[in-house]
């Protein structure tokens, strides 16, 4: 039952399933253990959560230098195309 309807979910939707699907062996394989496990509290629970979105952050603001590198990488790049034809038309 369960593969037919995934086999129904658009693609986005099926990638995020098997994501999720490979992150929890890799989790059982890496840490022995998974989200059943009963040995944490409510607050380690709070705890792990504040430290994977205080990752999330960080790749997010990573991104955003990135990007802003990124553009302005493309707008000298723009700029300096604009001067090389200014240039050429010019000397025409």
């Amino acid at each position: 039952m369960e593969n037919q309807i995934e086999e129904k979910l658009d693609s986005v939707v099926s990638s995020i399933i098997s994501k999720f699907k490979d992150r929890a062996v890799m989790g059982k394989k890496k840490y022995g253990t998974d989200l059943d496990r009963t040995d944490l509290s409510i607050l380690d629970w709070i705890q792990h959560t504040q430290e994977e979105h205080m990752d999330a952050i960080l790749y997010l603001e990573k991104l955003k230098k990135e990007l802003s590198n990124d553009n302005k990488i493309q707008s000298e790049m723009y700029e300096m195309k604009v001067l090389k034809e200014d240039k050429k038309e010019k000397e025409e």
